[in-house]
Order: C-alpha cells, then sequence, then structure tokens
C-alpha cells in the first residue's frame, strides 16, 4: 500500500514517517509519487484546505492520499494568522519575517495575554473518493523572541510553548515534540485508524 503525502515540507515528512512507522505501508511525499503541481489553499478552515490538498494527489496519482493543513492561532489577534499561517508576511516571507509579523503584533503582551494554539487538522482519501478528517489541538503560549533552531519550514516552532513546559518545540527533540504536537495528535488518530482498518482486512 502507498500512502502520499500531499505535501512540498521536508519537516512534515520526517514527522509522519516518525509517526506511522512499523505500518506495511510506503509513504511517500507528493514530489516522490510524481505530483509537482501545488494546489491553491484558499480554504476559509483547515478542514477545507487539508480535504483540497489530499483529494488533488489522490486524484493525480491514483493512491491513497493524506494531507494536513495546519496553523497557529493567536487568541489576542483574534485567531490570526490561523489558515494564513504560511503566508502571514506575504506569499514570498520567509520564516525569520513570519515570525518577526507575529511577534510585531504581539509585542508588550504580558504572558498571560500570549495565549496560542498550535492547530492541525489531516485529510485522508481513498482512490475512490471516500475521505476521513482527524484533527488535533495544543495549547500554549507565545516566547517573546525566538528560542531554539529553526526546523525546515516549521517557522512557529521557535516561539511556541506548549502549556505545562519551559521550552519552545524548536528547543525540543523530534520525538518529545511529536509526543504532544498537534500534527502528532492527529496523525495518531490517523494511525489508529489505519490500524483499526488493517486489522479488518486481516479477520
Amino acid at each position: 500500500m502507498k500512502l502520499i503525502f500531499a505535501t512540498h515540507n521536508s519537516g512534515k515528512i520526517v514527522e509522519m514517517r516518525q509517526i506511522l512507522a512499523g505500518f506495511p505501508m510506503e509513504i511517500m511525499s507528493a514530489d516522490e509519487a510524481g505530483v509537482t503541481e501545488d494546489v491553491e489553499e484558499d480554504g476559509k478552515t483547515f478542514e477545507a484546505n487539508a480535504l483540497k490538498k489530499a483529494r488533488f494527489v489522490s486524484e493525480k496519482s491514483g493512491q491513497w492520499a493524506v494531507a494536513d493543513d495546519s496553523g497557529l492561532c493567536v487568541e489576542a489577534l483574534k485567531g490570526e494568522p490561523g489558515v494564513h499561517s504560511a503566508r502571514y508576511a506575504g506569499v514570498e516571507a520567509n520564516a525569520e519575517q513570519l515570525v518577526g509579523k507575529v511577534l510585531a503584533k504581539t509585542e508588550g503582551l504580558l504572558f498571560e495575554k500570549r495565549r496560542a494554539a498550535f492547530v492541525s487538522t489531516v485529510a485522508l482519501v481513498a482512490p475512490d473518493g471516500r475521505h476521513w478528517i482527524f484533527s488535533g489541538t495544543i495549547n500554549g503560549f507565545l516566547a517573546t523572541e525566538p528560542h531554539g533552531p529553526a526546523r525546515p519550514k516549521l517557522p512557529y516552532d521557535v516561539i511556541f510553548i506548549p502549556a505545562g513546559h519551559k521550552k519552545t518545540f524548536a528547543e525540543m527533540s523530534q520525538e518529545e515534540k511529536n509526543t504532544m504536537s498537534h500534527r502528532g495528535r492527529a496523525f495518531r488518530k490517523l494511525r489508529d485508524f489505519i490500524a483499526e482498518e488493517l486489522n479488518n482486512l486481516d479477520s
């Protein structure tokens, strides 16, 4: 079985392969599956964007496809950047510019006013068009400045501190982050679903 992850983000591929390690399936990126086109993420919700990307890759590849749409939602900014997290400082903005805009808009806020949440919604699409949705959220706070090494295409990890912790995601190992991250939570729900389906096939 092949499972195509509708992303060109190498950081997300690493996370997914770790979370789904041990399953009898080949996990491939969209590029590895020969799907190099991008679909416009114009949905108003994380679910809409994830489902659109997964359907596109499934139709192009003829395989099972999975996609996620994730973002940082800052309470003081009324949920921004939200679904616009990757483009919050402009389409061509780099990680430093994205982080810089969030920090600039929350400058001067006391720690208790810096509440934020990372949200991830995962869509799984079958070759016959059926789909399933899995979501994960982790609450936390924004640091006042970046801490830790930036991971590829995961810009906000350097300023997000999960509730109950003192370190940012960027200061944690990949394994530690996966145990609690929004994407980890959503993909574990996906993993449990796949495990149940495989068990049904074996029985």
